[in-house]
């Protein structure tokens, strides 16, 4: 499993994907749009913060008492900066657009989010360092390094 784990975390290095992550982001990103992964996998659209130009990020969700919240695997990162600096405001699609208001979770609040996330995410498991089995508590200590936004109908 190590060695797995290890070739998983090296095409994220520097928290930015290498040309292996972004050709499998782009299929990500097309099976999405065509509806064939389950409902909790989403392309994530959102205006670059330098570009101008529409960016798509295929990201899991995790869901915890009926909500709905996206997990940076990879820390600060490109999509998570460009949330921020759009004021929350992005698309998720599957198969149709859905225009969302992404709101940032306090760290303190994350250690559920993040355990959710792990246990229905298996892509991110690499990229958190704890393991899915370890309770809430194992969380906490990490939260601070990994932004979860609550997904929100836009208004």
């Amino acid at each position: 499993m190590g060695t797995q784990t290890d070739r998983l975390r090296a095409m994220y290095a520097g928290g930015h994907g290498n040309a292996t992550a972004r050709r499998f982001a782009r299929w990500w990103n097309r099976a999405l749009r065509l509806g064939l992964l389950p409902p909790r996998w989403v392309s994530l659209e959102v205006v670059g913060r330098r570009s101008g130009q529409m960016t798509r990020f295929p990201i899991g969700m995790a869901d915890v008492a009926g909500q709905w919240y996206l997990v940076s695997m990879l820390g600060e990162c490109n999509w998570v900066r460009n949330v921020r600096a759009a004021g929350g405001r992005a698309t998720l699609r599957r198969r149709t657009a859905r225009p969302v208001w992404l709101v940032e979770v306090p760290a303190a609040e994350r250690a559920p989010i993040l355990k959710r996330f792990v246990e229905k995410a298996p892509g991110g498991r690499p990229h958190i360092p704890v393991e899915r089995h370890e309770p809430v508590a194992a969380f906490e200590a990490i939260a601070a390094d990994h932004p979860v936004f609550r997904v929100l109908p836009a208004v």
